[in-house]
């Protein structure tokens, strides 16, 4: 069986911004995922809210991906696929990073899991950066405005191409999301359709890379 580890957020984890819950199960994009790729598969969420590729929050170290990410892939392992969504939290005003600092976290996830899973399994498995769908204008209105500016809205476009460019550096399957629609509600989580253009862009990009 072939196995998929989806690393992101909680728009992999299924944030709901409705209620601030979660979307029910079958709504979620990686549930849609499993379920469009064959019984050969089985697909693993590890999605936490507020996660970041690479660096700590003040409201807790935790929410930093990196540290967390080696044990995670023992967890898995052997796995076959690896799907990376991360980057919007990164453009919160109180972290002041810029586009390429997120790059750079990104760039650090991809170096720890080649480094590490060949001493898990006796492969490497394909990675798969995603360009999480770009914060809405409209943040203003949102109830996370307070950790949003006009920059953290241009820093969320900016990372596509910086994304691309490591992919290719990298030898990495690549997938631009940023067109994705958000919730009208928060302008940052995926709205209940956008969940399902996803899974079928992960399917078919999965399908084409076997």
């Amino acid at each position: 069986m072939k196995q998929v580890l989806c690393y992101g957020d909680s728009n992999t984890y299924g944030y709901d911004p409705s209620n601030g819950g979660r979307y029910p199960k079958e709504v979620r994009w990686t549930t849609i995922l499993q379920n469009l790729l064959s019984e050969e598969y089985e697909v693993y969420v590890e999605g936490l809210n507020g996660r970041t590729t690479a660096y700590d929050r003040l409201d807790g170290s935790w929410k930093n991906g990196l540290p967390y990410l080696t044990a995670c892939l023992g967890s898995h392992k052997p796995l076959d696929y690896i799907i990376f969504m991360l980057g919007t939290n990164d453009c919160n005003v109180d972290l002041e990073l810029t586009s390429r600092d997120i790059c750079l976290g990104m760039q650090k996830l991809i170096e720890t899991t080649k480094k590490e899973i060949l001493n898990m399994q006796e492969y490497m498995p394909k990675i798969i950066v995603v360009v999480p769908a770009a914060i809405g204008d409209n943040y203003h209105n949102s109830p996370f405005a307070y950790q949003l500016n006009d920059y953290s809205v241009i820093k969320s476009h900016e990372i596509a191409s910086l994304y691309k460019e490591l992919c290719i550096k990298e030898k990495c399957l690549y997938l631009d999301a940023s067109h994705l629609e958000v919730s009208p509600i928060d302008s940052e989580h995926l709205t209940i359709d956008s969940h399902n253009k996803l899974a079928h862009m992960l399917s078919e990009i999965i399908n084409n890379n076997k």
